[in-house]
């Protein structure tokens, strides 16, 4: 599957505060979710599962990823 199709909607956290130093996220569709670098636009995109990325937001919420 194309991450990168006409419709897809590419956005950054609210938290980036418009820097360009992040990644985007896009609901591609019911079973992908797309995440690339912001700087590289036109670059390779992951693709995850809802759940897995569900998960791994739940993950960064809750600190577990935070360095100690």
């Amino acid at each position: 599957m194309s991450v990168d199709r006409p419709e897809t909607r590419w956005f950054k956290s609210s938290y980036s505060g418009g820097s360009r130093d992040c990644v985007e996220v896009a609901f591609i569709s019911a079973d992908a979710v797309g995440v690339r670098d912001s700087k590289d636009r036109g670059g390779p995109a992951l693709s995850f599962t809802p759940a897995a990325w569900a998960a791994f937001t739940a993950g960064a919420r809750s600190g577990r990823f935070d360095r100690p």
